[in-house]
């Protein structure tokens, strides 16, 4: 007979809850320092992983094929004039989407922008080539590209502020749109059906050419993109503009709530980013091609966007992850060169460093705590 004083214990007993392997734990306050290391292992890390696999597939010394890089990015002065003038354009472009981007307003039809800015400033060295002294003609020229640039990029804003409509498709539809109008004129001005290039502009005039500084024919692009650069830091660190483009991006209720007229910020921060496409297309076509083709931008608007990001809206790191993309384009072209290999073998060897450099991003705004890393409070 049972003890009625003895407790009896019941069927059910209580389970501790299964504790994962690890945490995902938002990293606050990362020093820079950290961040950049964390990045350097990165590409230290892609590197190792890049000479395995072209030892594995090609047999080829990877020491031999990094050299190669260095070489084909700066062997000689003219492949370093080279480098810094596609620096310099891939940055103008980086710098034209980050003030939307800080935003939150997710611009990609920077590509369109520049055509739209370039096609403006070809159409004014054909119409005016012959009629205006050269100093007013690149001032034509200039303005017509900025007012292109900024109402390509304008009208998606528009919409987005008045009924809000999804920016990212309407710019990048805007892309496509661009790039029929510079084959569709290209056609006409050369009456070269289907060939989408119209040949050099004023070869013998030289009318509306930029002006050659030092016997550097890129020098006044690069110093042009240098003052830009320095001057979009400014606006957005310190300027009343700056600041009200990151509450906008942090919270658009946050702004109305502290009395800033969100579509306005918005429409006014893509007359800026449009203007400066623009300018990257004056640039290119009076500065570096003097024509304009439907390739003219040359996946630069893309290619930007992976540059505003990686750098964190920081202009200024922005020349640091703009010099690495040129770096490995440059490289991989002298790769594929050098050794005979098909394209597609230094397009490996650039997405993989690549992968590396984005991926490490998670590690610096993200950190993991393993199971029984560490004790919880009692």
């Amino acid at each position: 007979m049972a003890d009625k004083n003895v407790p009896v214990q019941t069927a059910k007993t209580e389970k501790k809850p299964h504790e994962p392997l690890f945490h995902i734990i938002k990293r606050t306050g990362v020093p820079w320092y950290i961040s950049w290391s964390i990045r350097l292992a990165a590409i230290v890390a892609a590197l190792i992983v890049c000479g395995v696999i072209t030892m594995a597939l090609t047999h080829i010394d990877p020491i031999k094929v990094y050299a190669t890089m260095f070489k084909g990015a700066f062997g000689t002065s003219n492949r370093i004039w080279n480098l810094l003038q596609a620096l310099a354009m891939l940055l103008c472009v980086s710098l034209a989407l980050t003030p939307a981007f800080k935003m939150r307003f997710w611009n990609i039809g920077g590509e369109g922008q520049v055509l739209i800015g370039g096609l403006a400033t070809a159409a004014c060295m054909i119409i005016f080539g012959d009629k205006l002294p050269n100093g007013v003609l690149i001032i034509v020229m200039l303005a017509a590209s900025l007012i292109a640039g900024a109402v390509w990029a304008v009208v998606p804003a528009v919409f987005k502020a008045q009924w809000n409509t999804n920016e990212t498709l309407f710019t990048l539809m805007m892309n496509y749109v661009a790039i029929q109008l510079v084959s569709y004129y290209s056609m006409v001005w050369e009456a070269r059906k289907g060939s989408g290039n119209i040949g050099i502009i004023n070869q013998d005039s030289h009318a509306g050419w930029m002006p050659v500084l030092g016997g550097q024919r890129y020098l006044l692009n690069i110093l042009v993109v240098a003052v830009l650069t320095i001057g979009m830091y400014i606006y957005l660190k310190y300027s009343k503009h700056g600041y009200e483009i990151s509450v906008v991006g942090e919270s658009e209720n946050t702004a109305r709530y502290i009395g800033i007229n969100v579509k306005k910020v918005i429409i006014r921060t893509m007359l800026l980013s449009g203007a400066i496409c623009g300018l990257t297309g004056f640039l290119l076509v009076s500065g570096t091609n003097h024509t304009i083709t439907s390739t003219t931008a040359d996946n630069r608007g893309f290619t930007a966007i992976m540059v505003s990001w990686l750098a964190k809206f920081n202009p200024l790191f922005m020349v640091l992850t703009s010099l690495l993309l040129v770096f490995l384009q440059k490289g991989a072209g002298e790769i594929a060169t050098v050794y005979n290999l098909d394209k597609a073998f230094s397009d490996i060897i650039t997405g993989i460093i690549l992968f590396f450099i984005i991926g490490c991003e998670f590690f610096i705004n993200y950190q993991l705590k393993f199971r029984g890393s560490h004790k919880e409070g009692k």
